[in-house]
């Protein structure tokens, strides 16, 4: 693993960058031989200081669970990431666009957990056991990290590239609606750009939600009741403008819609 002076200094760089709406050279560029297990370090102590400086963590996001989002990454396995509470946007909501970097939209499933959810065997069922309700949203990517070249070493240590989400209304027990069909129509100043249902999610949705308690269990750790998790796209990363107003339809399931100014 890196020293952790090293981790402590990108960590830092990374809390900067995020300060100033700036990105950072990619870290895989200048520690080649950089891991996994250190890109999670690095959020670790980038997260540690946050809940020290007095934010709240809300929950967590999954990302890079559709073949459309690895496929937009060049990136093949899930990563997560930390969501504190001044995050979250209700729909309708006016966004800054200079609160974030390399600003693009994803379409989402967000989960409410009623109990706790823990590894190593933690199965699709007992993550639909757990969850309270589902909620559509939109994730706002933000990242830190120059794009061209990026690795999930580089992605994850940039808390998953997490900036902001955006929920609905329409909340829906796992057993009142088939979660894998529920769809979405993305759509940027009356333009649809993207279309997906949520089964492009791991086959379901929630399986990230299983996904990551095992995640969790090899780090000594559990999802605990009250969290909500932000559970992956299911259509490619739309870009965003300032002035671009963004409405996704989510069938059954309702609308989203905000604006960035």
């Amino acid at each position: 693993m890196l020293p952790p002076e090293t981790i402590a200094q990108i960590a830092a760089e990374l809390a900067e960058a995020d300060r100033t709406h700036g990105v950072i050279p990619r870290i895989t560029a200048r520690y080649p031989d950089a891991t996994v297990e250190d890109s999670y370090a690095i959020q670790g102590v980038w997260r540690d200081h946050n809940i020290a400086a007095g934010r709240k963590l809300v929950g967590r996001k999954i990302g890079l669970t559709s073949k459309a989002m690895q496929q937009a990454t060049g990136i093949t396995e899930p990563d997560y990431g930390v969501m504190f509470d001044d995050t979250v946007y209700a729909s309708g909501a006016e966004i800054p666009v200079d609160l974030f970097s390399n600003v693009r939209i994803e379409v989402e499933l967000a989960f409410a957990l009623k109990s706790p959810l823990e590894g190593p065997d933690c199965t699709l069922e007992d993550a639909l056991a757990a969850i309270d309700y589902a909620v559509p949203a939109l994730e706002v990517l933000n990242s830190h990290i120059e794009l061209e070249g990026r690795t999930i070493v580089d992605t994850i240590a940039d808390n998953a590239a997490y900036g902001a989400m955006v929920l609905g209304t329409v909340r829906k027990r796992p057993d009142e609606i088939d979660l894998r069909w529920v769809p979405g129509v993305l759509s940027r100043n009356g333009e649809i750009e993207e279309t997906g249902v949520a089964a492009g999610v791991l086959g379901h949705p929630a399986t990230g939600v299983a996904w990551l308690a095992n995640k969790f269990h090899q780090h000594g750790a559990r999802l605990e009741a009250g969290e909500i998790i932000l559970a992956g796209s299911f259509t490619r990363p739309m870009w965003v403008s300032r002035g671009d107003s963004v409405r996704c339809d989510y069938g059954p399931m309702g609308v989203i819609e905000c604006r960035f100014v």
